[in-house]
C-alpha cells in the first residue's frame, strides 16, 4: 500500500470521505486545503451513468465558463489567406497552412488548443493520429471546425472547456484556479455540469448524472451532493 505523506495527511484531516458535500461548502475547503506553491486548478469529475463504447451514448461538447479557466491557453488555427489574417487578429498564438502541417508532422505542437477553417480539413485530416490521441483534432461538432475563425479563437482564449467522456464513462474537466472566488468557481461548475446534462446522449438509460466530485490539483476529492450542482 502507498505511504500517505504528512501533507496529504493534513488535508485529509476533518473530511468525511463518505459524505456527499453541498457545492458552495467543499469549494471552501478545496480552497482551504490548496496549499502548494502554485496556485492549484480546481478540477470536476462527473461519473455518468453511460456506456462510451457504444456510439449513441458518447458525451463530448464545449462549454464556455463565465469565469474563464484561469489558465493561458496557447491556440493554433490552420487557415490561408483572409481566414489566417482574421485568426491572428483574433490573437491566434499560431497560424498557418500546409507549414504549420509539417511542423505538427514533425512532432512540433506547441499549443493548447486547435482551430482550423472548413477548407483546410483535407490537410489537417492528416494529422489524425498525432493530434487525436491528444484531444487536439479540430471536430465541427464543438466548434473547433469554422469559418469563424474569431470566435473560435475568442471562445479558446475566453474559457471554452472541451468535454469528452472517457472509457469508464466519467468526464474530467478544469472549473478555475483556487485562487478564483467561491461565487467564480461555483458559476463555473454549474455551467460545466449544465452542459454535460444538455449532452445527454439518446443512448443514455436510468440515472445519468451518478455522481460528482471536486478537488485541486494536489488536495483530497470532496464528494459533491448532485442537487447543488445545477445551474
Amino acid at each position: 500500500m502507498a505511504k500517505v505523506g504528512k501533507r496529504i495527511r493534513a488535508a485529509r484531516e476533518g473530511l468525511d470521505r463518505n459524505k456527499l458535500y453541498a457545492l458552495d461548502e467543499a469549494l471552501a475547503l478545496v480552497k482551504e486545503r490548496a496549499t502548494t506553491k502554485f496556485d492549484e486548478s480546481v478540477e470536476i469529475a462527473l461519473n455518468l451513468g453511460v456506456d462510451p463504447r457504444h456510439a449513441d451514448q458518447m458525451v463530448r461538447g464545449v462549454c464556455l465558463l463565465p469565469n474563464g479557466t484561469g489558465k493561458t491557453v496557447r491556440v493554433a488555427v490552420f487557415a490561408r489567406g483572409d481566414k489566417a489574417d482574421e485568426a491572428k487578429a483574433a490573437g491566434a498564438d499560431i497560424v498557418g497552412a500546409e507549414e504549420l502541417v509539417a511542423e505538427v508532422q514533425a512532432g512540433k505542437i506547441d499549443f493548447d488548443r486547435c482551430i482550423a477553417t472548413p477548407d483546410m480539413m483535407p490537410l489537417v485530416g492528416r494529422l489524425g493520429k498525432v493530434l487525436g490521441p491528444r484531444g487536439l483534432m479540430p471536430n465541427p461538432k464543438i466548434g473547433t471546425v469554422t469559418p469563424d475563425v474569431t470566435t473560435a479563437v475568442n471562445d479558446a482564449k475566453g474559457g471554452a472547456v472541451q468535454f469528452r467522456v472517457e472509457k469508464a464513462g466519467i468526464v474530467h474537466a478544469g472549473v478555475g484556479k483556487a485562487s478564483f472566488d467561491t461565487d467564480k468557481l461555483s458559476e463555473n461548475i454549474k455551467a460545466i455540469v449544465d452542459a454535460v446534462i444538455k449532452a445527454k446522449p439518446t443512448g443514455a438509460k436510468g440515472t445519468y448524472l451518478k455522481r460528482v466530485a471536486i478537488s485541486s490539483t494536489m488536495g483530497p476529492g470532496l464528494k459533491i451532493d448532485p442537487s447543488t450542482v445545477s445551474a
